[in-house]
């Protein structure tokens, strides 16, 4: 059984320029959690493979997915289909979500502009 202790995390900073805590990296999923700092916004990038799912789990801000953009805020899940240019920038309290990515997150699938 694997069980991961948040506090035993190594924080690293992913080539969107979010600072992420990867709880779980199997060869099929990842499940992470990134923050951002208040008016952060991650690099406009896509996922070449990975489908993506992000859950707000605190703060909010305005999410651009393939041009279409929106106000976000704690509660809600974005779904990135695999190939989806996306960005997130973070409102004034900052944002922190869990970002699930299938098959697992990698920086050889991220693709900035």
């Amino acid at each position: 059984m694997d069980v991961v202790c948040y506090e035993t995390l190594e924080p690293f900073t992913t080539k969107d320029g979010s600072t992420i805590r990867e709880f779980i990296h199997s060869p099929a999923q990842s499940l992470a959690e990134a923050t951002l700092e208040p008016g952060q916004s991650t690099v406009r990038h896509r996922h070449a493979l990975s489908e993506e799912i992000y859950l707000l789990t605190g703060g909010g801000g305005t999410m651009e997915l393939d041009g279409e953009v929106r106000e976000v805020r704690e509660g809600d899940a974005i779904l990135i289909p695999p190939g989806a240019w996306h960005a997130l920038c973070a409102g004034q309290d900052g944002a922190r979500l869990l970002c699930c990515c299938v098959p697992a997150y990698s920086h050889d699938d991220t693709y900035v502009e």
